[in-house]
């Protein structure tokens, strides 16, 4: 062999920490061929095992992953609905300290931002006016020039929180037209904030709108004469355990159904005007508000179909009769009069656009049952947002709309809002406690 050959076999430099050459076995060589098969078939199941070994892993990190990421999403949600806040000292306490720790010159040049999430500076006017403190803890609207506003004065406006950020104040009393006289003509009227409670949505709680009742100052003896009544025909005001009875019937599906129905069903004087003032909490449409209540009035109509077809069937079946089916429905809800109306109800919404944050919209039902529905828009101007004059939509003249709208908050199983039936409710106990006929001017 010459020089050249082994110069081209090795290799001049070699690696120190290179592995050796294994010796070849040269026994596998000489086993039989059925051997060799068996070992290449052990092969294959083995490179099988590890690539579905392998798989397997993908999956499982895959999973984790998808994990991981729901629960980032579910996590920040679960915080803000059940994260509690602080006390209010505790606020006051580092509201004080963020007070005393001044920035000194950068104070001057650049000042610090408003906290979006202190409850006065982001509800610091209502409706143009200036939101203060009166004398005794009083939350009121007064005119900006206002020096020492009272919550006597004639410009002022009293407020009831609501509880969310999003419309943070409601108005103890509103002014509504009603009519008045033989020729029906429109007159301001008083009406008084009984209830009101966040409307909220899907599981998530997304808050729609909120929603107070009031009542007309002047009818208010008139409620509280029936729900009086209700529980004790001949007291002229309900003592602490028949207030507890009365509270739990209004809180019933069954016994406030009665209830409402029995005050919703008196006209002429023996009526009580209301009215729901409603307030959407975020940007939405008309459309969007009346399918909802389009929605809660067909469910409330097919129980009432149930109860009366179980009423039929039960009273059949105690006079031993067969009832044949009809090719009318009878039924409350089942004449074409009731369908026009309902027509009627929709239409005043139809073609009415987007309903913003702030705006107001308002359902009244007078002494006949009549629904009548107003609508105040929010304006942004250069100094920001105003709100605008108050516009009527229409009337339903049918009282059952109404009575079907009113039961949407107030009674049945699933209200629209359970938080303002609970309120409303407090707000009847509260003008029970007195005489039939005393109740102060303020309800809340």
């Amino acid at each position: 062999m010459t020089a050249v050959r082994l110069t081209a076999r090795r290799p001049l430099f070699r690696c120190l920490n290179s592995p050796t050459p294994r010796p070849q076995l040269r026994r596998l060589a000489q086993q039989s061929k059925p051997q060799r098969e068996y070992l290449s078939d052990l092969e294959y199941v083995s490179v099988h095992r590890a690539e579905a070994l392998r798989l397997a892993q993908l999956k499982r990190r895959r999973n984790w992953l998808a994990l991981g990421a729901a629960l980032s999403m579910i996590a920040p949600m679960i915080l803000v609905r059940f994260w509690d806040l602080p006390p209010p000292e505790e606020q006051n306490q580092d509201d004080q300290k963020e007070k005393k720790e001044s920035r000194g010159v950068l104070d001057l040049i650049t000042p610090r931002p408003t906290q979006t999430d202190s409850p006065r500076a982001a509800v610091d006017e209502f409706q143009g006016k200036k939101v203060v403190i009166a004398p005794g803890d009083k939350v009121i609207a007064a005119p900006v020039d206002a020096e020492h506003p009272m919550a006597t004065d004639v410009d002022t406006v009293e407020l009831v929180e609501t509880g969310t950020s999003y419309v943070p104040y409601f108005p103890k009393t509103i002014t509504l037209p009603v009519p008045t006289g033989p020729e029906a003509v429109e007159s301001e009227a008083e009406y008084q904030l009984l209830g009101l409670g966040i409307r909220k949505v899907s599981f998530l709680r997304v808050q729609v709108y909120v929603v107070g009742l009031y009542v007309r100052s002047s009818d208010l003896h008139i409620l509280q004469n029936h729900l009086i009544n209700t529980v004790n025909p001949t007291a002229s005001a309900l003592i602490p355990g028949e207030k507890e009875d009365l509270r739990n019937a209004l809180l019933d599906p069954q016994r406030s159904t009665e209830i409402w129905d029995a005050i919703l069903a008196r006209k002429g004087v023996d009526a009580v005007d209301m009215a729901f003032r409603v307030v959407p909490t975020r940007g939405t449409d008309f459309a969007h508000l009346r399918d909802g209540w389009m929605r809660g009035i067909a469910s409330r109509t097919d129980e009432v179909r149930k109860r009366q077809a179980d009423l039929l069937r039960q009273q059949a079946t105690e006079n031993r009769q067969i009832s044949l089916p009809k090719p009318v429905e009878e039924g409350e809800f089942g004449d074409e009069s009731f369908g026009l109306a309902m027509k009627e109800f929709k239409g005043l919404f139809q073609g009415k656009g987007k309903a913003p944050k702030g705006s107001v919209l308002t359902l009244t039902r007078g002494k006949n049952g009549e629904l009548g529905v107003w609508y105040q828009p929010t304006i942004n101007t250069k100094k920001g947002e105003k709100m605008g004059e108050t516009t009527k939509l229409g009337s339903v003249q049918d009282e059952r709309v109404s009575r079907l709208v009113w039961q949407l908050y107030l009674s049945g199983q699933n209200v629209s809002s359970e938080a303002a039936r609970k309120n409303i409710v407090d707000g009847c106990i509260g003008i029970t406690e007195r005489p039939v006929g005393t109740v102060e001017g303020r309800v809340l």
